[in-house]
């Protein structure tokens, strides 16, 4: 009976979108409405036979190749109809929620999500992938996906509330990550001590918030980037850079692809390169505030972890610290890595780090494409102020802005975000990576 169903539904699918935009939005609500019927006669995911599962793909690729025709046709007056002109500009929550209300079928709805963000990520019906569709095909319009990198460099209503603290204080704790002001210098430490630092959504929003203070702050010049002392049974009392993503998170279905996997490399990492936007003098000549990043890498950075260390000015290590990459191990794609190990490491070495999952400690010779200075590990503290010392100079702020705009021009990067936005959706609902996201947590438990 299904199969039949699914035969109807493909009969009434248009081949293509038609042009007029009345008509194209109701061929995705009537086909959303159609698919969702079909999901309604199935068991819930986690207990589908292998032929319920066969007919659950085979009904939301019919929706998703649709949504995928109407936004090809009609995208830039999606993002123009939800952004008023481009007179708003709302974050990556904000403009799908807004997309959900204004376009019903194209994306799932807030309750739906909510729903769905309860579960175990193995038990959820995947519709991160549609939000992965609608987010690919807005960056990877030069017009709307502009607007939208533009948008998640503006400071966060968070930090801007949070600012006069740290400007009178020169002190906050965010929770994972606490914020100090010492002399000209914002050191950031990531305190998640029970956890090594593994990333999740809260930490994103807490990076995301000091990075945001420390570029706002005028009496702040350079930053650091350092990690916590753990309590963590296996690292107890010492410092730890990062572990990456937090794999038990994962498993559990709390690592969201819009707040934490697009937020994290459109929001904070981006900023640590480009600045924030905000309103200032010398807007007319630089729309951004950028200042010179410092990073000192305890013990190890892991996954997301060495991801951060291609951003920074100047990256220092500890000597008996490495740096690793376990992308395909893990299964996902590990944020813009992959577009920045390359050109800093050349081809071989990243295949090497990222499909077959190298280590590369702090004193082998390869090392020298991620760090730029290696000292024993109780030196490291000093290296790091002698760092922000030199850094902290106009003329260093003006020529890293040059580096990074031959590095990795704004349009490479957004191109990049558009597939990554598709291509995580799809790794996140993977068969392999709901297997491993459970072995994987076990292990660094």
């Amino acid at each position: 009976m299904t199969e039949a169903i699914l035969e109807r539904i493909r009969e009434a699918i248009p081949q293509s979108i038609p042009d007029d935009p009345a008509r194209a939005r109701r061929c995705v609500v009537d086909t959303a409405r159609r698919v969702d019927d079909v999901l309604a006669t199935l068991p819930e995911p986690v207990d589908r036979s292998a032929d319920h599962r066969a007919v659950a793909t085979a009904a939301k690729n019919l929706a998703r190749g649709v949504r995928t025709r109407f936004l090809r046709a009609h995208g830039d007056a999606v993002y123009e109809e939800l952004t008023e002109g481009f007179t708003l500009s709302p974050r990556l929550p904000e403009l799908v929620r807004a997309a959900a209300i204004a376009y019903p079928g194209l994306v799932p709805g807030a309750d739906r999500m909510k729903h769905e963000q309860g579960r175990p990520q193995a038990h959820k019906e995947g519709l991160e992938i549609d939000q992965g569709i609608f987010f690919h095909h807005m960056l990877r319009s030069p017009l709307s996906g502009s607007h939208l990198v533009d948008t998640m460099l503006l400071p966060t209503p968070r930090a801007m509330r949070l600012l006069p603290e740290f400007q009178h204080t020169g002190a906050l704790d965010l929770g994972s990550v606490r914020l100090d002001r010492r002399g000209s210098a914002a050191h950031l430490t990531m305190c998640r001590d029970d956890c090594l630092n593994a990333e999740d959504n809260r930490q994103v929003e807490d990076m995301e918030t000091a990075v945001d203070i420390a570029l706002l702050d005028p009496t702040v010049r350079v930053g650091l980037v350092r990690g916590g002392t753990m309590s963590h049974p296996r690292y107890r009392d010492r410092r730890v850079f990062s572990a990456g993503i937090h794999l038990k998170k994962l498993h559990a279905g709390q690592i969201a692809l819009v707040d934490f996997l697009l937020r994290r490399e459109l929001g904070y990492v981006n900023k640590l390169i480009r600045g924030v936007r905000v309103d200032h003098d010398g807007e007319w000549h630089s729309p951004t505030i950028q200042k010179p990043w410092v990073a000192a890498v305890d013990t190890f950075a892991i996954g997301g972890g060495a991801q951060l260390l291609m951003v920074f000015d100047r990256v220092l290590a500890a000597a008996d610290a490495y740096v690793s990459l376990p992308a395909a191990q893990e299964g996902i794609v590990p944020g813009a890595g992959n577009l920045r190990l390359g050109r800093r490491a050349g081809g071989r070495l990243s295949r090497q780090v990222v499909l077959w999952g190298r280590r590369i400690r702090a004193t082998e010779p390869d090392a020298r494409f991620l760090l730029d200075e290696v000292v024993e590990p109780d030196r490291l503290g000093a290296a790091a102020q002698r760092a922000l010392e030199r850094l902290d100079s106009p003329a260093v702020t003006a020529n890293r802005h040059m580096l990074n705009l031959a590095e990795e021009p704004p349009e490479a990067f957004r191109v990049y975000m558009a597939e990554f936005a598709l291509q995580q959706s799809l790794r996140l609902y993977s068969a392999d990576v709901m297997s491993k996201v459970g072995r994987f947590s076990a292990a660094r438990s």
